[in-house]
């Protein structure tokens, strides 16, 4: 006879995201304005525009953490639509403004705690791998997050993002904070995972970061999608010309 079903959902990856006239209100105030996209797995979606276009308001809705006025938005895995709840969110990574890490836990000790959120079996020497990954230094490893840089805040708050290997990543302003050597530390991290077969979308004014990574540009312009376009890779010099002529 077979053993007892497992209460936790079948964890299906997200290869596919695909919004419908989604629209955000908050009071009186439009953030987003019937967008529709499609997002595919094994790429980089470079979400571009000036600050208040409605990028922020967009990766939170991605995220599940909030809900469009109107419209839809589906998550596909295998060729079928997957349930908003626990299963899904565990495929979501999120780097958002706020780090969403603990200032008086060491960054071994947030990522401890985050795995046990999420059923990961995780040890200390794991953890200090996957922060060397993100290229916080070893002597940071068990010093309480308070003590960090913004940078290195960052890197604490990618590792937090990655830790479940989601299948849809979602960034928020990455670079912020980030040296040059944690910008090309982080742009290999984000081709890693593109090769790695994830879906990745990325807000940021750092153009130059995600040259050569990118195949799927999106601009917002007051809440609404002016121009999309895909193709095998921008240069730094296509990106500057898109967000030039569509986000102004």
């Amino acid at each position: 006879m077979g053993g007892a079903a497992s209460s936790e959902p079948a964890r299906r990856a997200v290869d596919e995201v695909v919004l419908r006239g989604v629209t955000k209100r908050f009071g009186g105030e439009r953030a987003l304005a019937n967008v529709s996209l499609e997002l595919r797995a094994g790429g980089v979606c470079a979400l571009l525009g000036h600050n208040g276009a409605g990028k922020s308001t967009l990766i939170g809705i991605l995220s599940t953490l909030a809900q469009p006025t109107s419209g839809t938005v589906e998550y596909r895995g295998g060729g079928a639509a997957l349930e908003v709840g626990r299963g899904l969110r565990r495929e979501i990574g999120l780097l958002a403004h706020a780090s969403l890490c603990y200032a008086e836990l060491s960054a071994v000790e947030n990522l401890l705690l985050f795995a046990q959120l999420y059923d990961i079996a995780l040890d200390a020497g794991q953890a200090e791998a996957r922060l060397e990954e993100v290229g916080l230094v070893r002597s940071a490893h068990h010093r309480v997050a308070r003590t960090y840089s913004r940078g290195m805040w960052q890197r604490l708050a990618l590792a937090r993002a990655l830790l479940a290997q989601p299948s849809l990543v979602l960034l928020d302003e990455p670079f912020t904070g980030l040296d040059r050597g944690g910008a090309l530390a982080l742009g290999a991290s984000l081709g890693a995972l593109k090769q790695g077969g994830a879906l990745v979308v990325v807000v940021t004014h750092d153009l130059e970061a995600i040259a050569e990574l990118t195949d799927h540009v999106v601009v917002l312009r007051r809440g609404a999608v002016v121009h999309q376009d895909r193709q095998d890779g921008y240069t730094y010099a296509q990106l500057k010309d898109v967000y030039h002529r569509y986000a102004s």
